[in-house]
């Protein structure tokens, strides 16, 4: 466990203390390095230490989850373009009875557990780190279409109530295996799935919350677990009582809770602030810090800490990164001017 400044911070923060100044970090992708442990960790490593970050979310391609249950993907040989799929895990509804445990330090999952330990090396105990792991219902979302599940949900849900139960069991051994090699937490993430629109509430608790529960369970004493909910009109309240430190939305979407609608009706330090697909991707340096003043404006600055909604484009201008940090760092005092 690193006890450095910036885990110091970052353990303020979750404590309700007040800190010398907001935590901060951004992530995303890079997709022409993120197909092995070796070339992850360097990607991650030189993005953290480039902005001096106060943590890392690990950020892996999005696909590996479904490539250990046999989706095919290819990288694009773009920097700016995510992996093209190749073939789906499961094809057919009968798909699913086929869907087992796995042992979660075999295959890709060995491969992305490779890329902790050389994350954990290089960072040498100077900030913490947390791996993204994606809920059950977000991997089966990648493992097949989402209309084919959107319909066992209501024409034949124990065949996918089966599968979803061995994809749990599976992330459980996993998100264990990721804090033995240093993890500070997870990043859980729900992807599309924890939207109104594209299930109900109802739905979702059923086919997610009850896959949810046991992953984080099996990492509760992890001190820097974050909850991830995406999309516009996100089901945040739904899940705020899950066992986590921290939670991380984009508050600027429609239909989303702002970020302090969220502090101040829940009992978690929430993540957020800075809108990585319009303000961070398209706008000014200028633009990028009044977003920043407004969500510290918003929280006062405590149980707060500074980050995108989400996974930031590759496109980001280096500027823009720059004046998010500048912007943080310079708080209260520049924020009027």
């Amino acid at each position: 466990m690193t006890s450095s400044r910036k885990w110091e911070r970052i353990r303020a923060v979750l404590q309700g203390e007040s800190v010398d100044r907001v935590p901060m970090s951004f992530w995303g992708h890079d997709y022409l390095r993120e197909w092995s442990a070796e070339g992850l960790a360097q990607a991650m490593l030189a993005f953290h230490q480039k902005y001096d970050w106060d943590f890392m979310k690990v950020n892996p391609r999005a696909s590996y989850f479904a490539e250990a249950w046999g989706g095919k993907f290819k990288p694009s040989g773009d920097p700016y373009s995510q992996p093209e799929r190749v073939d789906y895990a499961v094809k057919s509804p009968r798909d699913w009875e086929r869907v087992e445990r796995q042992r979660p330090t075999e295959g890709v999952w060995a491969e992305q557990l490779q890329a902790l330990t050389l994350i954990n090396q290089g960072l040498a105990g100077s900030a913490p780190f947390i791996q993204t792991v994606f809920s059950p219902l977000s991997v089966a979302g990648y493992m097949a279409s989402h209309e084919m599940i959107k319909e066992l949900m209501v024409g034949d849900p124990k065949i996918l109530h089966g599968a979803l139960a061995a994809i749990m069991e599976t992330l459980v051994g996993y998100a264990s295996a990721c804090l033995e090699r240093g993890a500070s937490g997870i990043f859980f993430a729900t992807t599309a799935w924890a939207t109104r629109d594209l299930i109900t509430e109802s739905q979702y608790l059923e086919f997610g919350r009850r896959y949810d529960l046991p992953v984080l369970a099996a990492v509760q004493e992890a001190p820097f677990n974050i909850l991830h909910v995406c999309r516009d009109n996100n089901m945040l309240f739904l899940l705020a009582d899950y066992p986590v430190t921290v939670v991380n939305w984009a508050a600027t979407l429609p239909g989303n809770p702002s970020l302090k609608e969220c502090l101040v009706s829940g009992n978690k330090p929430v993540m957020g602030g800075v809108s990585e697909k319009t303000t961070l991707a398209e706008g000014g340096p200028e633009s990028v810090a009044a977003e920043v003043y407004a969500a510290l404006e918003a929280t006062g600055g405590r149980r707060f800490l500074l980050a995108p909604g989400c996974s930031i484009s590759p496109k980001t201008p280096e500027a823009n990164l720059m004046a998010a940090r500048e912007a943080c760092l310079r708080w209260p005092e520049a924020s009027s001017i």
